[in-house]
């Protein structure tokens, strides 16, 4: 079915083809000085020491949390068993990776306005086993991160951030992605910028960005620089550096290609982010009364990734009638992200708790949806969004 207003299109033009006919002139298709490049670019944008680019944004959040059981930081360090607090409603690859390292996760609330992690929940939630809070930035829309810091500010917390629906969002002036140890960004075709597939980690800790650069590539020691956080002091005898192992490392190096893409699409982020928000004033004005469904309320500045729409609790619409509603009208829709997490048959794996019941999710999960958001202006979209 072709929908006159999608979840997604495509930011690319010339110069993103030119830079992949740039990389297939060269020969070089594994990760390269283009790569290199990008992140340089990137750290640059976001306002960060480093950053370092993987193939998917779960691949970077699997990174982050790995990264966790080897660094020295005794802060920062978690072991199995550790307690983290997550939001109810995210994608499944916030999660897994905590899973997958044998951390209990804690589910807390959204608040349902801002569909966030609800602030009093956090709170209430935290026990002496928490160690971690991991926020995730929904939709685009920032967490309240100096709330955030008051709460954990005198405990042994620290916090994590999931910013790949949010490039671009900010939030007292700073860039969300920023706020924690580390923050992941995605760039799959759906979001902000696109390098095909494609994720990347931002930190200020340079012992993270070498435990980063040596977990993307098998664990080895080659991407290292000669002095470094992990190994100490390198060798300079390339033949012995080239397959010394010493973390148990993956493969999630991007390719030569997308790093070439997104130094083009970096070059328009600005401009992309903008005219999201120039369309979400307009959505905002045309819906924030109307008689049936909520909207998200911005916290900072958001970069909207899309336009969420829930059923007024009061209102008799049910959610199948409003998909259909949406499709007659050329909108293509999908749930919020994954609904409430917890009611997924995968909990069965999971070590978990809900911290108390988890009512706005649920309602989220029964009653919402989201429509697309672009980086053009969308038109008569919204005076016919506000007749649904």
């Amino acid at each position: 079915m072709s929908y006159r207003y999608p979840l997604a299109t495509t930011t690319w033009s010339d110069e993103e083809f030119a830079a992949i006919g740039r990389v297939v002139e060269s020969g070089v298709f594994s990760m390269g000085k283009e790569v290199l490049e990008f992140e340089r670019r990137f750290a640059d944008w976001q306002g960060s020491r480093y950053s370092v680019m993987v193939n998917s944004g779960s691949s970077a959040n699997l990174l982050m949390v790995a990264s966790l059981f080897y660094c020295k930081a005794s802060e920062f360090r978690l072991e199995r068993g550790d307690e983290v607090i997550v939001p109810a409603i995210s994608w499944s690859t916030t999660f897994f990776p905590l899973v997958q390292y044998g951390l209990k996760l804690k589910f807390v609330d959204i608040d349902p306005f801002t569909l966030n992690m609800d602030i009093s929940g956090l709170k209430s939630a935290i026990t002496e086993r928490t160690r971690c809070v991991f926020l995730v930035n929904l939709l685009g829309n920032a967490n309240q991160f100096d709330v955030v810091r008051g709460i954990i500010q005198d405990k042994n917390i620290f916090v994590l951030e999931d910013n790949c629906e949010s490039l671009g969002a900010t939030y007292k002036g700073s860039r969300c992605g920023s706020f924690g140890v580390m923050g992941s960004f995605s760039t799959f075709f759906s979001h902000h910028i696109s390098t095909m597939e494609g994720g990347l980690i931002v930190t200020d800790d340079e012992e993270f960005y070498h435990i980063l650069l040596s977990l993307r590539a098998h664990g080895w020691t080659r991407n290292l620089p000669k002095y470094n956080n992990v190994t100490g002091v390198k060798s300079d005898d390339l033949f012995e550096e080239s397959f010394k192992f010493v973390l148990p490392g993956y493969n999630v190096r991007p390719l030569e290609m997308s790093g070439a893409i997104g130094i083009e699409q970096i070059k328009k982020i600005d401009r992309i982010v903008a005219e999201r928000r120039a369309n979400a004033g307009r959505f905002v004005e045309a819906m924030y009364d109307h008689p049936d469904l909520m909207i998200q309320k911005e916290v900072g500045e958001s970069s909207w990734f899309g336009f969420s729409l829930v059923v007024r609790p009061e209102s008799s619409l049910t959610r199948k009638e409003l998909v259909l509603r949406l499709g007659k009208a050329g909108f293509e829709c999908r749930p919020i992200v994954a609904g409430n997490f917890t009611r997924n048959p995968v909990m069965q794996y999971v070590d978990s708790s809900d911290f108390g019941k988890l009512d706005n999710a649920d309602r989220v999960t029964d009653f919402g949806v989201f429509i697309g958001n672009h980086h053009y202006d969308m038109g008569d979209a919204f005076s016919e969004l506000s007749r649904i």
